[in-house]
Parts: structure tokens; sequence; C-alpha cells
């Protein structure tokens, strides 16, 4: 079943308000421009777009269907919207390929997307039966039916026990193998019965739906989405100009821990401690904005109840990063070509 509703009714941006108050004082730069890294349905990028009206957004994102879903919502924006289909590792190389250099402002909102758990046929959600996909870029990649139909016991267990912190993953990975002997698997509903076989009934009555974190833990694998984070983060922060800021929005605790130390690594200075005057080269190159994770407060929980699990953090650029912090071209591997709608 498709959603025809346009993207202004079917998508909240979480912490709309918090992120528009971190990212002020950056573009507040005439000709400022900030990068929306992960655009879903361009509801953050509409905010930007409307409070900020000298500011230009580009906005990246996998999915092809949010690209053209944003796109009409952000129309009314005219040449101050550019949506890019890319991955947000490849920031550096969108903004260069656009003439575009440091930008004042990066905001990521990560995660799966309103638009992918609403398209029952993406297969993202456990709630519905739909085909064994969960790709965030239809066009490309691997399904979750390949790695459940292939992937042997011993790494859907580690998938499973690392990406979902799941306590079953053993039992669960073993049953998946016995289940597709007898045929592939091929829809979320075959593998959710065998996820209710394979918990134990007390703990399926405490530990909520037995699907979310299996299907957390494969959605993270089909999409490389945590080894991207990891890229993505300290690219986000290179593309900053000096003043420019960053902000996060995590919904578990993997990625959020990703995200911390990126950011803790870039608040700390590099020197050795017994120095006793620090260079310029070794001062941090980041100032916290926040005071560790923030929260959804009861307000934004009963606005948008997606924001339950959401962790903020922001960053400010103190001043270039070190020579050596800086990724090359030449270590970008794999991309596949961009396109602009």
């Amino acid at each position: 079943m498709t959603d025809d509703r346009p993207a202004d009714e079917r998508h909240v941006p979480v912490l709309l308000q918090r992120c528009l108050d971190l990212l002020a004082p950056a573009l507040a730069v005439e000709g400022a421009v900030m990068v929306d890294s992960t655009l879903g349905m361009g509801g953050h990028t509409e905010g930007v777009l409307s409070a900020f009206p000298h500011v230009r957004v580009v906005g990246l994102d996998r999915d092809t269907q949010a690209l053209e879903l944003a796109g009409r919502r952000l129309a009314r924006f005219g040449d101050r919207f550019t949506g890019v289909h890319a991955v947000y590792d490849e920031i550096r190389d969108v903004l260069e390929d656009l003439g575009i250099g440091a930008v004042q402002g990066v905001l990521m909102d990560l995660g799966v997307s309103s638009l992918q758990l609403d398209e029952v046929e993406r297969g993202f959600s456990y709630a519905q039966d739909a085909p064994l996909d969960m790709r965030m870029d239809a066009t490309r990649g691997i399904t979750a039916a390949d790695v459940l139909n292939t992937y042997d016991e011993r790494d859907i267990a580690r998938i499973l026990r690392v990406y979902g912190e799941e306590r079953f993953a053993p039992r669960i990975a073993r049953n998946i193998v016995a289940a597709r002997a007898k045929a592939p698997l091929a829809r979320t509903g075959e593998l959710v019965d065998i996820l209710r076989a394979s918990i134990p009934a007390a703990t399926r009555k405490t530990g909520g739906h037995p699907g979310k974190r299996t299907f957390q833990a494969l959605r993270i694998e089909v999409n490389g989405e945590l080894e991207t984070l990891e890229r993505a983060v300290p690219e986000s922060i290179e593309a900053l100009a000096v003043g420019g800021r960053i902000v996060v929005e995590a919904y578990q605790s993997l990625e959020d821990r990703i995200v911390k130390q990126a950011f803790a690594a870039g608040a700390t200075t590099s020197a050795p401690p017994d120095l006793p005057v620090v260079p310029d080269t070794h001062q941090p190159y980041l100032r916290l904005v926040t005071r560790g994770a923030e929260e959804a407060d009861e307000a934004e929980l009963a606005l948008n109840p997606r924001s339950a699990s959401v962790r903020l953090r922001a960053a400010e650029r103190l001043r270039p990063t070190p020579t050596h912090m800086r990724r090359t071209h030449a270590d970008q591997h794999g991309k596949a070509p961009r396109r602009t709608p």
C-alpha cells in the first residue's frame, strides 16, 4: 500500500525548533549554506529555509523516492534548495561538484525515515507483511532477503547481536538457517514467525515486539549504516567553515556512540599531556554546543512519538582540522554516481 499524501502531511521533523536554535548562530552569515545530509521528506530543510531567508540548503538522500517527495515540498523555495542523490559520507564530493566551498551548517537526522517506515512494500516494518527488502536506496545493493538467505549462521548471529543487541541471536540465526533450507525467505511475515518461535514467551511479554531488534540489525547491515556514519561525521566536520555547526540526531546507542566519540576527539587537545605550550595544530578543533546528548521533552513527545529515542548532539568548528585528519578523494571508494533531480 502506497501513501499518496504530500510530504508535509506525512512527516513531522524531530526537534525542529531545537535544531534551528542550535544552527542559528552559524547560519546568520550572509550567503550561508547548510547541508541536510539526511533530507528524507524535507521537514528540517523546510524549517531552515523558512526561518533563514538568506540560507541555501543542499539536501542529500540515498532514497530516490524521498528526493522526489521533498523536491515537491520545497519547490516554492526555488534555487535556494538543491536535492542530490547521494549518501552522507559523500558530502565533500557533492559540495565540490556544486562548486561550494566550506559550509556553515550540517544537519544529520539518522536512522530509518518516516517515509521508509510508512511505505509497507519497502519491508522496514515488522508490523505488516512485505518483501524482505529494507534498502534505503532501492536502486542498488543487497536486500534483507539476500542477507538472510546467503550469510552463514555465525554471521547472521553476529549481526543480530552487535547491531540489534539481541540476546537470543544464536537461536534466531539457527532457526533462520533451518527455515531457509526448506525454502528461501522472502517476506517479513516469515521472519516475524521465526522470531516469535525463537524468543521465549516470557521475554515477548515484557520486551516489546520480537521483531524490533532483528529488523533494526538487518536494516543497519543492508544499508551499511554504521560504517557510513563513521566516515560521514569526520567528512561533515571537514566540510564546515570555521564557526560552522554540525547537529546530529541519533536514535540508537550504536549511532550515538560514533557521534559522541567523533565530537569528543575534536573537542580534546591532541598534544601530549606534559607539553608546556600547546601548539595551534594540537588545539581542539571543535567546541561542544550541547551538554551531552539532549532528549525530547514531554511537549515534543506529544507532538511526535517518533522522537522518543532521539539523542541530539551539536558541535561548532573552531579552526581548520589538522592535515593528518583530512581525507582525500583517493580514500573514497565504492561510490555510485550521484544524481541531482
